[in-house]
C-alpha cells in the first residue's frame, strides 16, 4: 500500500473539488464526514475513491448537521476530521461550528459557494462570506481562507489543517461554484518533501490517566451558567485571537501604494481584477490591486495602508457588498471613498472591471 498519492512535485490538470480531496489526503487528514450538495460534492467522490487506498474514512450523514456533529466528534477524538459543503448545507452546519467556535476545536470546512438565498443556484456566488465569517451566534473566532485558483486550492487546504490544530480556531477554505468545477493546472507536492511540518492532532478526550491526578482536566464546554462566566471566556478568546491575527492574516497586492484607485476582491472575482489592473499598468494608468486572502481575520494593517493612500476604492464582488462590509469595517475612519462592482451570483470579467475603472477616473 502506499504511503502517499503524490511523491516530490508533478503538474496536474483536474478540477477544483478533485485538488482539494488530494490536499486532504497530502495534509494527513484522518477522516471526512460529508453529506452531498452541489458543488461539493466530487470532494467526497474523490476522498471515498482514494480512502481505501491510504488509509483514510469516510461517513456519509444523514444530512449536513449531523455532518458537522461528526466532524466535531472525530476532532474530540483526535482525529485530523474535515467536511465539506455549500450553500443550505453552510447554513445547517452553522451550528456545530459554533460549537467548535465555543470549545476551540480544530475543524476543517471547504465551502464550495453556490448562489443565493436558499436553494438558489448550483453554479456560483461570493454570497457566503457572511455566513462563513461571522455566521452562528457567536463572535466569528473563525480563520477563512479565499481561494482564487486551484494551486491556491492545493496549498491553501494542506495550510487550512496546520492553521486550524496550531491555533485551535475553526478553519475553512472557502471557493466557489466555478473552481469546484473547472479544470485548470496546478503544481502538487507532498508537504513535507518541502520542509512543510504538519501538525499532529491531539485527542481531547478519551485520554490515559485520571484527570486531576495523572494530568490537567479538560474542560471543553459550549455552556456557561452566568453571564459573567462567559463574559471572562470570551475576553479570553477575543484575546488570543487578536495575538494570532497579524500572524495569520494575508493578502496580496499590486501598484496599490501609488495609485488613486485600488481595485479590492476576493476569491475568483481577484483573478478578473488583477488581470484588468495589469493590463491598465501596461497602458500607463496608474491603478492598484488589493486582494485579502484571509477575509477572517482581515489584514486589516495593510488595507488600512492602502485606503489612507488612495482616493477610490473599487470593490468587485459576485455579492451584494458582503466583502464592501468586512472592508469597511477594517478602514473606518480612512479617507478613501467605496465605489461598488456588485453582481450577486454571477461572474465578473476583467472586462467589466476595466470598463468600470474607465468610467470611475473618466
Amino acid at each position: 500500500m502506499p504511503e502517499k498519492p503524490i511523491k516530490g512535485d508533478k503538474r496536474y490538470f483536474m478540477t477544483g473539488n478533485e485538488v482539494v480531496a488530494y490536499a486532504a489526503v497530502m495534509a494527513n487528514a484522518d477522516i471526512m464526514y460529508g453529506y452531498p450538495i452541489t458543488p461539493q460534492n466530487e470532494i467526497m467522490h474523490y476522498w471515498t475513491r482514494m480512502a481505501p487506498k491510504y488509509g483514510k474514512e469516510f461517513l456519509q450523514t444523514e444530512d449536513e448537521l449531523s455532518a458537522g456533529f461528526t466532524t466535531v466528534g472525530g476532532v474530540l477524538a483526535g482525529r485530523k476530521a474535515f467536511t465539506a459543503t455549500a450553500g443550505p448545507g453552510n447554513t445547517l452546519m452553522q451550528e456545530p461550528i459554533s460549537m467548535a467556535e465555543a470549545m476551540r476545536l480544530p475543524i476543517v470546512v471547504a465551502v464550495q459557494q453556490r448562489g443565493g438565498p436558499s436553494t438558489a443556484t448550483v453554479i456560483y456566488s461570493q454570497q457566503e462570506v457572511t455566513l462563513t465569517t461571522f455566521g452562528g451566534n457567536g463572535e466569528g473566532f473563525r480563520i477563512v481562507y479565499s481561494t482564487a485558483t486551484h494551486q491556491e486550492l492545493y496549498d491553501y487546504t494542506i495550510k487550512a489543517f496546520n492553521t486550524a490544530w496550531k491555533y485551535r480556531f475553526p478553519t475553512f477554505i472557502l471557493g466557489d461554484g466555478y473552481q469546484a468545477k473547472m479544470r485548470e493546472s496546478l503544481t502538487m507536492y507532498d508537504p513535507e518533501s518541502r520542509g512543510i511540518e504538519l501538525v499532529s492532532p491531539e485527542a481531547y478526550v478519551g485520554m490515559p490517566g485520571t484527570p486531576g491526578i495523572d494530568r490537567p482536566p479538560g474542560q471543553y464546554r459550549n455552556t456557561y451558567n452566568v453571564e459573567e462566566e462567559l463574559y471572562e471566556v470570551l475576553q479570553q478568546y477575543q484575546k488570543e485571537y487578536d495575538a494570532i491575527a497579524p500572524e495569520v492574516a494575508e493578502f496580496e497586492s499590486l501598484g496599490a501604494e501609488d495609485s488613486d484607485l485600488v481595485v479590492v476582491s476576493h476569491g475568483v472575482v481577484s483573478r478578473a481584477a488583477k488581470e484588468a489592473v495589469m493590463e491598465l499598468r501596461e497602458a500607463g494608468v496608474k491603478v492598484g490591486y488589493f486582494r485579502p486572502i484571509t477575509l477572517r481575520p482581515m489584514p486589516e494593517k495593510q488595507l488600512r495602508e492602502v485606503a489612507n493612500k488612495a482616493k477610490t476604492l473599487l470593490i468587485a464582488e459576485s455579492a451584494i457588498g458582503q466583502l464592501a462590509r468586512l472592508v469597511k469595517d477594517s478602514i473606518y475612519g480612512c479617507g478613501a471613498g467605496i465605489i461598488p462592482l456588485f453582481k450577486p451570483g454571477a461572474g465578473i470579467t476583467a472586462e467589466e472591471i476595466s470598463a468600470k475603472i474607465k468610467s470611475v477616473l473618466g
